[in-house]
């Protein structure tokens, strides 16, 4: 298709699906034709470049007294014929175009508007960008064209598959589809793609490629047959299929043929849109396919253009069968007379060329969802504002060597390329039109759902879009609540090749299996994930453990003796009990203090060992409770200091029994003398105030103190308090130790004294019970951990104690109460007892 100008603008578009030659070379000889499978969208996308040119012809502001041609190829689907139309183009070979003899004047095209594929355009712009021939693709998305380097006279009007693919992972994010299957076309478009897709998806973490499958050229059977087992077999619900429409037809019917059912398609902007798919027989397995689509515009007056459209009866044999007469063949099934040997779209009835388009149902008048036209439609006009803005130049202020400037007659392709590069313009629909410095265009795409009416039609309906923000990240935009779901319920589906870690597991990848097939393992006692999908379990901080869900660090659990429970209450009514015993006997000594049996006991001694076990029965409370700095330190220097004023009493109390016997003999009166009532106190408080200095020294040189052991169970926090210095305490209960072993041998050694001085015996038993208990608590402390520790001390406290009380006094407590007879001097003298 051509038409006269004073620039050309070249155009390549796929009027044909295949070739049947690909060697045509385009000479003035007439040819047979080599292609078949008229293709009327494509038509309609050179139709809308020729509208376009039109419009800016008629345009008094664009391109004022400039006129513009065009000169418009059929690729036919093939690489060979598309790079030689393009070199032909390029290089002026028709006949038609003709230089000045001086050879001045414009190149024979100044730019190309196409290809539609991507490995095509890859060709071709190598080769024409060594000449800088701008080239604005409408349809090629293959990311590696922004390569300035290799291809710099390449400009495009759709986004590149950088963007595309971007788009995808937005969309597979958004519905946790974390498990994908991908095809692509066995091509330059294909293979970036999925080089792309893999990486990105890889930086996303969004998820992971179940399978990569290439779609074989043509009709493949036993290939298609494998895909399609692959895709049965495979847990990935969800199919994201880069590839032409012709490429997956032949898949679709081998989809159908298997009944291969309940997958969720992703359609790339190849095939989004593709009638030839959106039928009812298809739409039990492609309803409900998501696509990115090519931004959809409006281009007024389009389609009355296109009514238009007439075929030339008597064309032109230099070009072969024009297009527009193929077009009409195909469209109203007929043919022009004579048929060109060896043609194939014409049949039956002779054409007239008075046909009305309105009459017919076809896609070439369908100007409701512009999409590629849209893009085409920018190409042109494109290619016109750069060769404006070039001729508005001011000589001496142009951005050429000396500030000169491009003109028309001079012309450079890549002083046309400078300004394509800068150029920016809006669209009567609105759209802006510009390209970033690798000459891709602004990115945005529409999301289009393919819905399944009730009543069996489709409706390919817009549900949101994707666009790049400011910040430069992809935004997407879904209104979910208009998209149709071929599931049940109408909902999306799940696609995972393991479901989602909950908190407080830790996902573990599955061994030669990819990193979206994992196990959950629960993390181990004392960790915790608190985040779907952790990689790792975090270890709660010290005084923390992990709840029993492993989802948050709770508290530790504290152990210690405690008040309120049922030990610790035990213990302390143990404690009291003992004090209020102690109380009790002594009111009852103090009551009865002038009787024979108390008088004969060395009563104050007998007050003050009271005294001293009230004391020791008190300092068991300072092992109950929490342990704090001040209990610690005094719990021991209490302990300590009491026992040892109990026993130094006892010990004074065993060598008085002694001394009096002595002094019951002739000559020994001298005895009591020696030991009388001020060497008594005056040996108890001595004692004493050695354990009082002991204790100092070790409050004052490492004392006990609270602390918080986890050694012992992990989940708890065992509050004690350690003794600081082991020698310290050693000697502290060794010093009671020595006292008490002492008090034992005296009183052992009198413990056949006669009866009226027998509490020596008593004595003796008393030590007995003492150094017992205490050579048991040892071995139990050390063994006993924690809380059950104090509970070992306390008990011995109080069993010592009890031990101590009951056996000194609790005989005279029986005598004072219950045989007052028995309480006489005679009576304890040993005489006049009634039997």
């Amino acid at each position: 298709m051509h038409k006269a100008g004073d620039v050309v603008l070249g155009g390549l578009f796929q009027f044909h699906f295949f070739s049947v030659f690909p060697d045509l070379s385009f000479t003035s000889e007439p040819q047979q034709p080599s292609c078949y499978g008229f293709d009327v969208v494509a038509f309609k996308r050179a139709q809308t470049m020729a509208f376009a040119v039109e419009e800016i012809n008629r345009n008094s502001k664009l391109l004022p007294n400039l006129s513009l041609g065009y000169s418009l190829y059929d690729n036919c689907f093939s690489l060979g014929v598309a790079f030689r139309a393009a070199l032909s183009m390029a290089s002026g070979q028709e006949k038609h175009i003709v230089l000045y003899d001086n050879c001045v004047g414009s190149p024979p095209v100044i730019g190309i508007v196409g290809d539609t594929s991507s490995t095509r355009s890859i060709a071709i712009s190598s080769v024409l960008g060594l000449y800088r021939v701008p080239m604005v693709s409408y349809f090629s998305t293959c990311s590696c064209l922004s390569d300035r380097q290799k291809f710099p006279s390449f400009f495009r009007t759709i986004p590149s598959d950088a963007f595309q693919v971007s788009a995808m992972i937005q969309i597979i994010k958004h519905f946790g589809w974390t498990w994908v299957g991908l095809l692509i076309s066995d091509d330059d478009y294909g293979f970036h793609v999925a080089r792309s897709f893999q990486n990105d998806l890889s930086q996303s973490g969004s998820g992971c490629l179940a399978y990569l499958e290439i779609l074989p050229w043509g009709y493949d059977p036993a290939e298609q047959r494998r895909i399609v087992e692959v895709m049965k077999k495979s847990t990935a619900r969800v199919v994201i299929a880069f590839a032409p429409d012709n490429h997956m037809i032949n898949l679709i019917e081998e989809v159908v043929r298997q009944n291969v059912t309940g997958l969720q398609w992703l359609a790339s902007e190849a095939w989004s849109a593709a009638a030839a798919l959106q039928t009812p027989r298809l739409m039990p397995y492609l309803g409900g396919t998501l696509g990115i689509a090519i931004r959809r515009g409006e281009i007024p007056g389009l389609r009355d253009f296109l009514l238009q459209t007439r075929p030339n009866i008597h064309h032109d044999n230099r070009f072969g069968n024009s297009s527009v007469n193929q077009f009409w063949e195909f469209t109203f099934q007929c043919r022009f007379a004579p048929p060109p040997a060896g043609w194939m779209e014409g049949g039956g009835a002779l054409c007239t060329g008075q046909e009305d388009l309105e009459t017919v149902e076809t896609e070439f008048l369908d100007t409701s969802d512009l999409r590629p036209e849209y893009n085409v439609y920018k190409a042109v006009y494109a290619l016109a504002y750069a060769l404006d803005d070039m001729l508005q130049c001011e000589p001496g202020r142009g951005p050429f060597n000396r500030h000169s400037c491009g003109s028309l007659q001079k012309l450079e392709l890549w002083q046309l390329v400078h300004y394509l590069q800068k150029v920016n313009f809006t669209t009567w629909f609105g759209d802006q039109v510009s390209f970033d410095e690798n000459g891709d265009a602004l990115p945005i795409y529409d999301i289009m759902n393919w819905h399944w009416l009730p009543d069996g039609r489709i409706k390919v309906q817009n549900v949101g879009d994707v666009k790049r923000s400011a910040a430069g990240g992809e935004v997407l935009k879904l209104n979910e609540d208009r998209i149709f779901w071929n599931f049940e319920p109408k909902k999306p589906p799940r696609s995972v090749c393991s479901d989602s870690c909950p908190p407080g597991t830790r996902m573990v990848r599955k061994k030669g299996e990819p990193e979206c097939c994992f196990d959950c393992i629960p993390c181990s006692e004392g960790k915790i994930s608190n985040k779907t999908n952790s990689m790792e379990c975090t270890s709660c901080p010290e005084d923390f453990w992990s709840s029993p869900q492993h989802d948050h660090c709770v508290p530790k659990r504290t152990e210690f003796l405690s008040y309120h429970e049922p030990l610790g209450i035990c213990l302390t009514t143990a404690s009291l009990l003992g004090t209020f015993i102690c109380a009790v006997v002594l009111g009852i000594f103090i009551h009865h203090r002038s009787t024979p049996i108390v008088r004969a006991n060395n009563s104050e001694l007998s007050f003050q060992l009271l005294l001293s076990l009230k004391l020791c029965f008190l300092c068991s409370l300072l092992f109950i409770g929490r342990p704090r700095l001040w209990t610690c330190q005094l719990r021991h220097a209490a302990f300590g200091i009491s026992f040892v004023l109990c026993v130094s009493c006892i010990l004074v109390k065993t060598i008085v029994v002694l001394a009096v016997f002595k002094a019951s003999k002739p000559g020994g009166e001298a005895s009591l003398k020696w030991f009388g009532a001020t060497q008594q106190r005056g040996t108890v408080l001595l004692l004493t105030l050695i354990q009082a200095a002991i204790c100092t020294a070790w409050l004052l040189s490492s004392p006990p103190a609270p602390h918080k052991n986890t050694q012992y169970h992990n989940d708890k926090i065992v509050y004690e308090c350690v003794v600081g210095s082991t020698v310290g305490f050693a000697v502290l209960l060794g010093y009671i130790g020595l006292l008490a072993i002492l008090s034992f041998l005296i009183a052992f050694l009198a413990r056949n004294l006669p009866d009226s001085f027998n509490e020596a015996k008593l004595i003796t038993f008393s030590m007995l019970i003492f150094c017992a208990v205490w050579v048991a608590f040892v071995p139990a402390y050390i063994s006993s951990p924690g809380k059950h520790a104090d509970a070992v001390e306390v008990f011995a406290i109080l069993a010592s104690s009890f031990g101590l009380l009951g056996v000194l006094f609790g005989p005279k407590c029986y005598i004072i109460l219950l045989r007052p007879e028995r309480n006489t001097k005679k009576a304890i003298m040993g005489r006049g007892v009634t039997k």
